[in-house]
């Protein structure tokens, strides 16, 4: 595969908006499944998002602390293709939620020091993503982390960047971590849940941007 960075698109609720995601080609669309949410997507949506475009891309769920029969059962009504873990599951469950599922799995981890960083040498999952760190809220905070942090990992396992990324600053993260991939919600959100058509775009293009200066 090419070495250029690809783009997660998390926080999809509904139908208009991953046809907007789709149509720039992303990597992945990402569905969250923790009720607290304000980007949590209905089951129902999520199962007729999924059949549509399956084919197009890597349709991930996002879960936070859920039990494993409950991943297992959204997994049989959403064809999901990725597992996320946003929460405190550990490295057997995570290889376990690959069992039962079938689906490739992400454990995130929000990111404020390097004990963190450390701290994720015990997932050899198939990506690792980081997140920023917010006492108390499991993601979509809307703020970076330090990204000179990602220079510490010695674990080889694709990384995925994610954590108050926007068009303007998504070339910055890219140079500084070069990453498998970049994950955003809130920096192309029109409102919370809402995509903003623009927004998503200019995300995509700033991404692009980065490709032809590595070439």
């Amino acid at each position: 595969m090419s070495d250029a960075t690809r783009i997660k698109f998390c926080g999809i609720t509904n139908m208009e908006d991953a046809q907007r995601a789709v149509e720039l080609e992303p990597w992945a669309i990402g569905l969250i499944f923790w009720p607290q949410s304000p980007r949590a997507c209905d089951p129902g949506v999520a199962q007729r998002i999924g059949a549509t475009f399956r084919r197009d891309v890597e349709i991930a769920g996002v879960f936070v602390n859920s039990s494993m029969d409950e991943i297992a059962a959204l997994a049989e009504v959403v064809p999901l293709s990725l597992i996320q873990l946003h929460g405190d599951e550990g490295p057997s469950f995570a290889i376990e939620a690959a069992r039962r599922t079938g689906a490739r799995v992400i454990k995130a981890k929000r990111v404020a020091s390097t004990s963190d960083i450390q701290d994720m040498e015990r997932f050899h999952t198939d990506f690792q993503l980081y997140d920023a760190y917010r006492k108390g809220v499991p993601g979509g905070t809307g703020e970076t982390f330090d990204w000179e942090l990602t220079s510490r990992r010695v674990i080889d396992v694709p990384l995925i960047v994610s954590g108050g990324l926007t068009p303007d600053n998504v070339g910055e993260a890219i140079a500084a971590t070069r990453p498998f991939a970049v994950d955003v919600a809130s920096g192309v959100e029109a409102a919370p849940g809402l995509k903003d058509p623009a927004k998503l775009r200019a995300f995509s293009e700033a991404v692009a941007a980065t490709h032809t200066l590595v070439e």
